[in-house]
């Protein structure tokens, strides 16, 4: 049985461009089984696309082919990359920055370079624009069906040559924490921040503490309250803010059954900042 083929892009599914992608994967092997991780990561936002396979990737098994398709560079002289991951996924994906969090965070145990000459569909060579479809869908079904094997999609690279994007690592000092807002939970409108729960540990910050927090966008502070530290939406009354652990294990900001990056329009990214420290008496 063929391993699971897991499709990123951001195609969105308005018109036929996911459709033919699985098409393609099919006319290699019809009973290969095909999921879609998300087709809505924000047109070339290759960030984005970094963190959603962070979120994913982990909770499949040993085997599964994953193929992202965020590829503003595509046609241009970019290469096309897979890689074997610590835990023994695969990833396929223009070499573009999109594998920043999975060799941060869990680590790529070999890439290849995806030679495209021998690992294309058949009479699409003159096809420049179309590269999930054409090479990335066709690779990863031939290689989810065993088709070819990993060594067989091109020659080893060094670990270090895979293009990376800068990644802010979050810090306590004197009592703050600073980290950055990652991505968005989309459809809330929560913020999802790189502030993992072991450092509000350090910072000595419990479950019903009051946290002041502090969003700014580069130089602009965009936003300042206080707000509860609490286990779940129930620690806090519908239309108020409060901060929890997200499913990741980091820092979410959320406002209770409202959209917190609606409210006060932020954005995500290394330019979107967050603190946040425990409220005394003085705050207000």
């Amino acid at each position: 049985m063929s391993e699971a083929l897991v499709l990123q892009s951001d195609f969105g599914i308005s018109d036929g461009a996911v459709s033919a992608m699985y098409g393609v994967a099919y006319s290699v092997d019809r009973s290969i089984r095909i999921f879609d991780l998300t087709h809505e990561i924000p047109p070339y936002n290759i960030w984005e696309a970094s963190y959603r396979l962070l979120q994913t990737v982990s909770y499949w098994p040993k085997g599964t082919v994953f193929v992202s398709v965020v590829d503003p560079g595509v046609g241009s002289e970019r290469r096309s990359i897979v890689v074997k991951t610590a835990d023994e996924k695969y990833i396929i994906t223009p070499d573009n920055g999109t594998l920043t969090h999975i060799n941060k965070f869990h680590g790529i145990a070999d890439a290849r370079v995806l030679d495209e000459a021998s690992n294309r569909l058949p009479n699409s060579g003159e096809s420049y624009t179309f590269h999930g479809r054409d090479i990335y869908a066709y690779t990863g079904a031939r290689l989810a069906s065993g088709v070819i094997s990993f060594e067989e999609v091109g020659p080893q690279v060094a670990l270090d040559s895979v293009v990376e994007l800068p990644l802010t690592v979050a810090s306590l000092k004197s009592g703050k924490i600073t980290g950055i807002i990652e991505v968005l939970d989309v459809r809330f409108g929560n913020l999802w921040t790189n502030i993992h729960r072991s450092l509000l540990k350090e910072a000595d910050i419990h479950y019903g503490d009051r946290l002041i927090v502090t969003i700014g966008n580069g130089t602009r502070q965009i936003y300042k309250n206080m707000m509860t530290f609490g286990r779940s939406f129930a620690d806090s009354l519908v239309g108020e803010p409060l901060v929890y652990v997200n499913s990741l294990d980091n820092l979410g900001v959320a406002i209770n059954q409202g959209s917190f990056a609606s409210a006060y329009q932020i954005g995500t990214g290394t330019n979107w900042t967050m603190t946040i420290k425990k409220a005394d008496e003085t705050f207000y």
